[in-house]
């Protein structure tokens, strides 16, 4: 897997006393909320709009609604493991966990999840990631229709809406060599 290497981060790492008052607020508010603050806001912290956003739109994304918080941390996972990220493959894993997703689950996210403990719909969330993550033309009509039998349109757009944007995070933090964030426990 790529990024979490131990190479130089291209953009060095922001600590609280180096960011605006307002991104400092972000740092505090996932300090509370993970027990560290994730390499990747002390990257964006360099343009605090970007940071700003990103925390706004990743708590609206990622928190429980029409579909539970763990499953989408899960899905998030699924496609970090797809594009190979090291960084957002164990941000999501331990995302999940907090948020209630068991070991066996987490596992078959990074392997099998046809094998997992996962319900018929469960799976086929995570298929419609996969087939996102290949190309937007594989959720064809017979596909979209299956969606439908399982999940109501709010689901779907939360389904969609996080498979693609785990297209866009595991590239930047890889891209910009982003170091794995320590734990909160050592």
């Amino acid at each position: 897997m790529s990024g979490g290497t131990t190479d130089t981060p291209r953009i060095p790492l922001l600590e609280r006393d180096q960011v605006t008052p307002e991104v400092a607020n972000v740092y505090d508010a996932l300090l509370k909320m993970r027990g560290v603050v994730p390499n990747m806001f002390k990257t964006l912290a360099h343009t605090p709009v970007l940071a700003l956003a990103t925390a706004g739109y990743l708590k609206a994304l990622l928190s429980d609604g029409a579909l539970p918080g763990f499953y989408k941390e899960l899905i998030a996972m699924r496609l970090s493991v797809l594009l190979s990220s090291e960084y957002a493959s164990k941000a999501h894993a331990l995302s999940a966990s907090q948020k209630g997703a068991t070991d066996a689950q987490i596992s078959a996210t990074r392997s099998d999840f046809e094998s997992g403990p996962f319900t018929a719909a469960e799976k086929l969330g995570f298929r419609a990631a996969e087939r996102l993550h290949r190309s937007a033309a594989q959720i064809d009509d017979p596909f979209f229709a299956e969606l439908t039998q399982h999940f109501t349109n709010p689901q779907i757009i939360e389904l969609v809406a996080t498979a693609a944007a785990f297209e866009l995070f595991p590239r930047f933090v890889d891209a910009l060599r982003i170091p794995l964030t320590p734990s909160a426990d050592g």
